[in-house]
């Protein structure tokens, strides 16, 4: 089975065109960890319930919420390639309420 790839430009995890067409402006992609529950990014704010906290490893991925497809941030900023590393189910209650909570905090 080949193994998906998105677009890419320039080692960028902010460039990603995710398979299914989605990109940051679109409709979004969200930073997630190894398990693609989304992460909190405030520094100085505890976790919301629903949320994941930022990778003590540092081990970031980038969740695509219309699709479920992940993408792990290491790989292309060192090669340059953006293969999928797991989908997960964006329907999933877990998740969709992390994409949900995430949402709500970023506007």
């Amino acid at each position: 089975m080949d193994t998906e790839t998105a677009d890419v430009v320039d080692h960028d995890v902010t460039t990603i065109t995710c398979v299914c067409g989605n990109t940051v402006s679109k409709d979004g992609l969200i930073q997630c960890n190894s398990d693609g529950i989304p992460v909190h990014n405030g520094e100085d704010s505890p976790v919301p319930a629903g949320l994941a906290p930022w990778p003590a490893d540092e081990d970031l991925h980038t969740l695509c919420p219309a699709c479920g497809r992940v993408y792990r941030d290491a790989v292309i900023e060192e090669t340059g390639a953006a293969p999928v590393a797991f989908r997960v189910d964006v329907a999933e209650a877990r998740i969709a309420e992390a994409i949900r909570i995430h949402w709500s905090l970023s506007t």
